[in-house]
């Protein structure tokens, strides 16, 4: 095989690699047009990779107990705003908000947290 051939080969390979890592940290699963806001007690947290969730219990218009899970970026980008694995713990009292599940589970890709009335920063905008 010639020195051209293999260089075009990792250049294509490479380019399939970033696209498939690329489409699964999409939000196709989320519905960006549109925003949910849910308070409740943190039920799970867990900063790992690849990324950070919270799952909290809010109860919905009929009093009922419903779990909400949430996901934001991979832990390294939040330790940059200062996120750590005890910024959230269980039973802390928090309100997230952000893009609800297309499929209309309890699931939302976090854009918002308040926690005791006050925003965690997500970014380092």
């Amino acid at each position: 095989m010639s020195k051209k051939c293999v260089v075009l080969l990792v250049a294509v390979y490479s380019l399939l690699a970033i696209t498939s890592a690329h489409a699964h940290h999409g939000t196709a699963a989320y519905d960006s047009s549109k925003t949910v806001t849910v308070t409740g007690p943190v039920s799970a947290y867990a900063f790992v990779n690849p990324h950070v969730m919270i799952s909290i219990n809010v109860k919905n218009s009929s009093g009922k107990v419903e779990q909400w899970e949430g996901e934001m970026t991979s832990p390294n980008h939040l330790q940059r705003t200062g996120w750590t694995k005890n910024t959230i713990k269980i039973g802390d009292q928090v309100t997230l908000s952000g893009a609800p599940s297309k499929s209309g589970s309890t699931t939302m890709v976090i854009h918002k947290v308040l926690k005791d009335g006050q925003e965690i920063q997500l970014t380092t905008e």
